[in-house]
């Protein structure tokens, strides 16, 4: 089950590149991992380590200080695509990750994002540039996402965004796909109950 939440602010992490793919968020060579925490670590791996496992310098900016509890990233057009591993937003989430503002992003990555709680948001270009601007003269810079009216809002900024009301709900509940099954498991039991008793049943 994810976090659930109607509103939250945060300061921002920018990474202004287009065209970021699942491998460059998540290298293949991590996708055995289970343990979705511990790919805090691997997200952007070979962006920010060198091969003995020490920080670039200087460093990418997800290890510069102060970025450690940034809860937005602002990045380019077409975040997320190449292969469609969960692994990616499983990453982002562990590092602290809540939401991605950007002019487009993958529908898969979309898709697996949004059932681990991560909110892929897409934002006029326009928009985007002036986020990205601002952050740059002001590093400080708050962003609040407010999901029940849909809106992004900073300084000189106030934009609405667009998302179905299932996956808003979802979002706000904090459900991912196990946790929306268990909210019908009443219906789950009386299905169960009422098989035939030569007929396979969950026990």
């Amino acid at each position: 089950m994810a976090e659930p939440f109607r509103i939250f602010t945060s300061k921002v992490i920018p990474i202004d590149a287009e065209n970021v793919d699942t491998d460059q968020i998540v290298p293949a060579r991590y996708l055995k991992v289970t343990d979705k925490a511990g790919l805090a670590d691997a997200l952007f791996r070979d962006w920010r380590f060198e091969e003995d496992g020490s920080l670039k310098e200087p460093p990418f900016i997800l290890d510069e200080p102060g970025m450690a509890g940034r809860a937005i990233l602002i990045v380019g057009d077409n975040f997320g695509s190449g292969s469609s591993r969960e692994h990616a937003p499983w990453a982002l989430t562990a590092w602290g990750v809540r939401a991605i503002l950007s002019t487009g992003f993958a529908d898969i990555f979309r898709s697996n994002s949004t059932k681990n709680g991560l909110l892929a948001i897409d934002l006029p270009e326009e928009t985007v540039k002036e986020l990205l601007r601002a952050v740059r003269e002001d590093p400080e810079t708050v962003i609040t996402i407010e999901m029940d009216e849909l809106t992004v809002t900073a300084p000189n900024v106030y934009e609405t965004f667009e998302m179905d009301d299932f996956t808003r709900q979802r979002i706000m509940q904090g459900l991912d796909d196990i946790s929306l099954t268990l909210t019908h498991e009443d219906d789950l039991d009386a299905f169960e109950r009422s098989r035939p008793a030569h007929l396979p049943r969950v026990q």
